[in-house]
């Protein structure tokens, strides 16, 4: 997948281990909801940033009261036609008033990079080579008119026209 953050293409530093291989013992990483919860007290000790995983499906509750420990809240998409994540994004800004970075993973269309932003997405990590070329190439135009209001209501998104 190619990361793309603040109108660039970047190298990716957080690890994702599967489900059952071991922790980095260093390193920001980042770990499933459900991994999570059950490693927390050991995870609560780590110096290296912490990153939240949240799947299709998933919700924020057990880890409410621990928003302010992630650094980066990754949300999975494995596939474009699920929005789900598009509401938990937006509660995580509105709602919970998260600061930190919000990442969407997976399979990403070029259409959906405006409205994920406006749900308050910071990042991207893509899949779907379609949309790697056409961020690469500028060929993705910005929404500038609205019907709905929006986790974050400016058009400026960094990298798109």
């Amino acid at each position: 997948m190619a990361l793309y953050r603040n109108g660039a293409f970047e190298t990716d530093a957080w690890s994702y281990p599967a489900d059952d291989a071991p922790i980095p013992g260093s390193g920001p990483v980042a770990l499933p909801r459900t991994r999570y919860i059950s490693e927390r007290d050991a995870l609560m000790q780590r110096a290296d940033p912490l990153a939240l995983v949240l799947r299709p499906g998933e919700d924020l509750a057990g880890v409410e009261g621990d928003l302010a420990r992630f650094a980066m809240i990754v949300l999975d998409i494995p596939k474009y036609s699920d929005g789900r994540l598009y509401s938990i994004a937006r509660l995580l800004r509105e709602r919970w008033a998260f600061a930190g970075e919000l990442r969407a993973r997976g399979d990403i269309l070029r259409d959906q990079i405006a409205f994920l932003h406006r749900v308050g997405v910071d990042s991207y990590e893509i899949a779907h080579e379609g949309t790697i070329a056409a961020l690469q190439s500028g060929a993705i135009a910005a929404v500038r008119r609205h019907y709905q209001r929006a986790a974050r209501n400016d058009d400026s998104i960094p990298g798109v026209r």
